[in-house]
């Protein structure tokens, strides 16, 4: 799957939602699409699942232009959005039958296809209930077990957990690491950073329109910078550890109420020589650890602002690696 050079411009093309933006996601992995509201998370993933055409540049699935030849790009895509695509009204057993027959797929074949699903979802105990009565997590499996179908090679989750409880996030993220491990290629869009960093082969981030960093967790997280140590102590402590954390590091520190922190080059050794010198003061930490940068000071330092803030754009309207 291939995206090279989108632009696409709204409000006669004085906002840019895309601004030359280019991606590649490989075969069998999971590239997760990591940004705020109003990057351009949405507009990437509907260009490529051909719900939308972009003012300019060229996308591909397993090899076929999604500009000139959607309907055939649509028989090989499933595509699970933000909100759930189901008639509350009927049953959640109706709804996967309803979409198996929407694909001229045969009435047998939408109906086995349907059980299949439904028990993968661990949804048969609530299949012959009106979606109505689904709670969040239980509609979001749902939606994506009418993703699935077609059987399809190539997965567009847009946002899937967002608004889930813990628990609900959980169970969706076992379900899409079950679809990776049975040989599904998958884009992920998302803005929680926990949500890539357990699910991504790969993460690219998303900025207004561009895509400003693409690598692994790890890759990305060594931009930052390494470890820290971190000593948290009482109050009358904090200038003497301020002086050993600076000898030790030798960066400067960064002292948050009774919590000083600086980046270290050899975890390990910085941590026994910290905690020699305290013990030579007769110190006695609350805490002491060495931290890793998370995906959050990743963002941070990338973007300026955190994952969460929003960036607004144009209302739109619902509808419109290599192979």
């Amino acid at each position: 799957m291939i995206a090279e050079n989108l632009i696409k411009t709204y409000d006669k093309g004085k906002v840019r939602a895309l601004d030359d933006l280019s991606l590649d996601v490989e075969e069998g992995t999971v590239l997760s699409v990591l940004g705020p509201n109003g990057a351009g998370k949405t507009t990437t993933v509907r260009i490529l699942a051909t719900l939308l055409r972009p003012d300019s540049g060229v996308a591909t699935v397993a090899g076929i232009d999604v500009a000139k030849h959607p309907d055939k790009v649509r028989k090989l895509i499933g595509l699970s959005g933000q909100y759930a695509a189901v008639d509350e009204t009927l049953t959640g057993w109706d709804n996967l039958v309803m979409f198996g027959r929407l694909h001229h797929l045969g009435k047998q074949q939408s109906i086995n296809l349907a059980n299949e699903l439904l028990e993968r979802f661990s949804l048969t105990d609530s299949a012959r209930r009106a979606i109505k009565t689904y709670s969040g997590g239980m509609r979001r499996r749902l939606d994506l077990a009418a993703s699935l179908i077609v059987q399809p090679k190539v997965l567009f989750l847009d946002e899937p957990t967002t608004g889930l409880d813990p628990r609900g996030r959980m169970e969706m993220w076992k379900v899409i690491e079950e679809l990776v491990m049975g040989g599904v290629t998958l884009l992920l869009t998302t803005q929680y950073l926990d949500e890539a960093d357990q699910l991504a082969d790969e993460i690219a981030v998303i900025d207004h329109g561009k895509v400003i960093a693409r690598g692994s967790s790890d890759a990305l997280k060594r931009q930052v910078g390494g470890e820290r140590l971190e000593i948290t102590v009482e109050s009358d402590d904090v200038a003497k550890v301020q002086e050993i954390v600076t000898r030790i590091s030798r960066h400067a520190t960064h002292v948050d109420s009774r919590t000083v922190s600086a980046p270290v080059s050899n975890g390990a050794g910085a941590l026994i020589e910290a905690l020699r010198a305290l013990d030579e003061s007769k110190i006695h930490p609350l805490d002491i650890a060495l931290k890793r940068p998370s995906l959050d000071d990743v963002f941070l330092s990338l973007t300026g602002h955190v994952a969460e803030e929003t960036v607004i754009e144009p209302v739109k309207k619902k509808r419109g690696g290599r192979w």
